[in-house]
């Protein structure tokens, strides 16, 4: 499943987005894109209903989904969502050319890792960071092991 290699796959994209972005402080798309700002990381909003998220870093335009970012085949994706609509989201982001996902706790369920770790079997081609491992409890979480893979890929 996800190694330390995948983690230092995600932090070398040069660019980054968050599918799930909120303006509400609560949310974790809220925290999770916060904290790529505070890290300073080029990241882009992905919201299907918002034009804009507001962070303590100011506003932000959003796009409604994967398939309007940029240079996707240059961005690793964070995804904040249900479980069944992570999996849209990594089809989507396989039609795209992304090349890493990281899926926080809570956003997967057997049939999104079976997909997400399936490369052989039709699945997502990527890197993938989701499931056990991480140094928190729930698993890999951007906010718990986010910097250690900055440092592994250089960009701390």
């Amino acid at each position: 499943m996800t190694t330390e290699a995948s983690v230092r796959a995600f932090f070398s994209s040069p660019q980054f987005a968050v599918v799930g972005a909120s303006s509400n402080p609560a949310k974790f798309g809220h925290k999770v894109l916060a904290w790529y700002q505070a890290h300073k990381l080029p990241v882009t909003p992905i919201n299907p209903a918002s034009a804009t998220i507001t962070t303590a870093y100011g506003e932000h335009p959003a796009v409604k989904s994967v398939l309007e970012l940029e240079n996707p085949e240059e961005t690793s994706l964070s995804v904040i969502t249900p479980a069944p609509i992570t999996l849209e989201v990594l089809k989507e982001a396989k039609r795209a050319g992304i090349p890493a996902v990281w899926l926080q706790p809570g956003t997967f369920d057997d049939e999104v890792i079976k997909f997400a770790y399936g490369k052989d079997a039709g699945g997502y081609p990527g890197d993938v960071v989701a499931g056990d491992g991480g140094v928190g409890g729930e698993g890999w979480c951007v906010l718990v092991d986010g910097e250690k893979g900055m440092r592994a890929a250089g960009k701390l």
